[in-house]
């Protein structure tokens, strides 16, 4: 294997096929020290594996559409036999006004009513195949609804670890591409395929009822069209889900990429991104042309048998008429016949291809519905009314992945209206406690609990409505200011929300903006600077009145003089909560209550400021500089 045929496969594991086996959380790609943030990809292979399974549960899906598919696929009948009956018309038309067997002159009046009462006849064909196509459009359209709602239903299930371990792009690309070739499906083929079978059933009992001689000549003819769109189908499907792989892995990389354009210009790194955005490129385009290729390739392969199909019938059927005085009408109407027998075969075989992909992407799409939820809460879970924000931590260890320890024996307390300060090494474990208070993830050993409960035992939604949390990574929902500070408690009213903005001294600026609280922001807060999308998150931590506070690198995005000036909102943020406090400026925790210094998962050293200074040991060196923080 070439070296860009390996880089080929690394960029193909970390940003195509994301989502592992159902319920494969935390594989070798799984998050490591430091918590979320880190994508990897743990993912299986997109073939389908099980095609009746998938399009058992695609079915599903229009169970509720069961009267109109059956208004639909009646449609299709009217429409089919409406056809047939209109070409069969030619025979009697042929033999009775044009050239009639006996020698006589045509009847031009009879010809005339003929002609009118078979456009009346493909005139009814028309309307039916209308009303199937806007039918089926709608049943189309409502299976995706659902898909889409059950999907996106299922993804707010999901624990964080899911998140940490899959690509954003790849799981957009479930949302929309994946799920735009099954709405094709639904909408096209599965009529298409109903009304080939149709048509090739209706057209061979006329064809028989015809002349079973040719009707035998173009039998014949079937399995040589069958066995080779077989082939063709078979080769097809490979690529077309490979195909929708390498689309997968595009999307990934070039989300990935989009969002963080700033570090790439940064690190002059739009070389290497272009080199590696080009190898992902030419994967889907390689991909594209074999599954376009021979999805294509099935539509000249069987218009080619169908044309010796016709050439045969044509020969054999002008020997009849010469020698078994077979009528010219009936001639004419069976090589029409013959043509629309093999057409429905041929237009079967291309559908092939679509269904092939549109059960690729079912199966991606099924992939994630099938993933483990977030782990159900006890029957009995307790919900404290009101909780006061007692904390404890008891011996508590923990590891993302199996016999890899992050956390050890780790055990603290803190009461409301207490600072508890985590300081140490990226790595040593400080995120991953936070990530265990709000159970992003549970414990292996030990316990947590909250004014005396353990968190195991509390009703999950009901925890993490009374904890309050500020990462050092920001997020902006589009919407007004109001409406992101309101995010916090959808039910806060605008004076509480204002009072909140003031207590996270986000009140001044927030006034200066065009249209102050009613300024729409998009883009994840692009038309603020990063200070000030920080104080937006601390404002919407403010007005939750949560007992509990989190605050991750919570001022890591402004500068030092902001920092001291929403201090004091700090303070009064602070002032009745149980607070937990990350930081890497050793002099935002100075006023803690208690400081717990992390090392590998350990707690080395805890007490105030005054009390660790006099220790002269490892948050010593941290506060002195005779150590930097790593």
């Amino acid at each position: 294997m070439s070296g860009d045929e390996k880089k080929l496969e690394s960029l193909k594991r970390r940003y195509g096929r994301a989502v592992a086996a159902p319920g494969g959380f935390g594989g070798p790609g799984g998050p490591g020290p430091g918590g979320p943030g880190r994508r990897r990809a743990s993912m299986a292979k997109g073939t389908p594996k099980n095609s009746r399974e998938t399009v058992r549960r695609l079915l599903k899906y229009l169970n509720e559409d069961k009267a109109k598919m059956a208004l639909a696929f009646f449609c299709v009948i009217v429409n089919t036999a409406a056809t047939l009956a209109g070409s069969y018309m030619l025979r009697p038309i042929i033999n009775q006004y044009i050239a009639p067997a006996d020698g006589t002159r045509g009847d031009v009046a009879g010809l005339a009513g003929a002609l009118a009462f078979m456009a009346v006849i493909y005139g009814l064909g028309v309307v039916a195949n209308y009303a199937q196509a806007k039918v089926m459009l709608t049943v189309a359209q409502n299976a995706l609804q659902k898909i889409r709602n059950d999907l996106f239903a299922k993804m707010q299930t999901l624990p964080v670890r899911f998140y940490d371990t899959n690509s954003n792009g790849d799981l957009m690309s479930r949302f929309t591409n994946d799920v735009d070739t099954v709405g094709q499906m639904l909408s096209n083929t599965l009529v298409q395929l109903f009304s080939g079978t149709l048509s090739i059933i209706g057209t061979l009992c006329l064809m028989i009822y015809t002349n079973i001689y040719l009707t035998i000549v173009t039998i014949i003819m079937v399995p040589v069209m069958m066995k080779a769109g077989g082939a063709v189908a078979k080769r097809s499907q490979k690529y077309f889900s490979a195909q929708q792989e390498s689309l997968g892995a595009v999307n990934g990389y070039v989300e990935e990429t989009i969002t963080g354009q700033k570090v790439v210009k940064v690190f002059c790194h739009e070389d290497t991104a272009k080199e590696e955005f080009g190898l992902l490129n030419r994967d889907l385009r390689d991909n594209q042309i074999k599954a376009q290729f021979f999805g294509g390739i099935m539509g000249p392969i069987m218009g080619n048998l169908s044309q010796i199909n016709y050439s045969l019938t044509a020969c054999v059927g002008g020997l009849l008429c010469v020698w078994r005085n077979f009528d010219v009408g009936g001639l004419t109407v069976f090589l029409n016949f013959s043509r629309q027998f093999s057409r429905p075969i041929n237009e079967i075989s291309m559908q092939i291809s679509n269904v092939f992909s549109a059960l690729a992407g079912a199966e991606r799409v099924f992939a994630i519905m099938d993933q483990e939820p977030e782990q159900a809460d006890d029957k009995d879970a307790v919900i404290l009314e009101p909780m006061k924000g007692h904390v404890t931590l008891d011996q508590v260890t923990f590891g993302y992945r199996p016999g890899k320890v992050i956390l050890k024996d780790i055990s603290l307390y803190a009461k409301p209206g207490q600072k508890i300060a985590f300081v140490g090494s990226t790595g040593a474990g400080k995120t991953t406690i936070t990530n265990l208070l709000n159970r992003f993830y549970d414990i292996q050993s030990g316990s947590i609990t909250v004014d005396g409960v353990d968190i195991r035992h509390l009703n999950r939604n009901h925890l993490r409505q009374n904890i309050a949390m500020v990462l050092q990574d920001t997020h902006l929902f589009t919407g007004t200011v109001r409406e992101n500070i309101r995010y916090g408690r959808l039910d806060a009213t605008d004076e509480e929300v204002i009072q909140a903005a003031k207590t996270a001294s986000a009140h001044s600026f927030i006034m200066r903006l065009p249209k102050g609280y009613d300024t729409m922001l998009e883009g994840d807060g692009a038309n603020l600077s990063q200070g000030q999308r920080q104080l937006l998150n601390i404002a919407r931590a403010a007005v939750s009145k949560a007992p509990i506070l989190i605050l991750d690198e919570a001022t890591s995005s402004v500068d030092t003089r902001t920092e001291k000036h929403i201090e004091h909102g700090m303070d009064r943020l602070m002032a009745h909560r149980t607070t937990f406090v990350i930081a890497h400026r050793l002099s935002t925790v100075r006023n803690a209550d208690a400081i717990m210094v992390l090392e590998q998962g350990e707690i080395i050293e805890r007490g105030n400021h005054d009390e660790l200074l006099e220790l002269k040991g490892r948050y010593y060196e941290l506060y002195t500089g005779l150590k930097e923080l790593d």
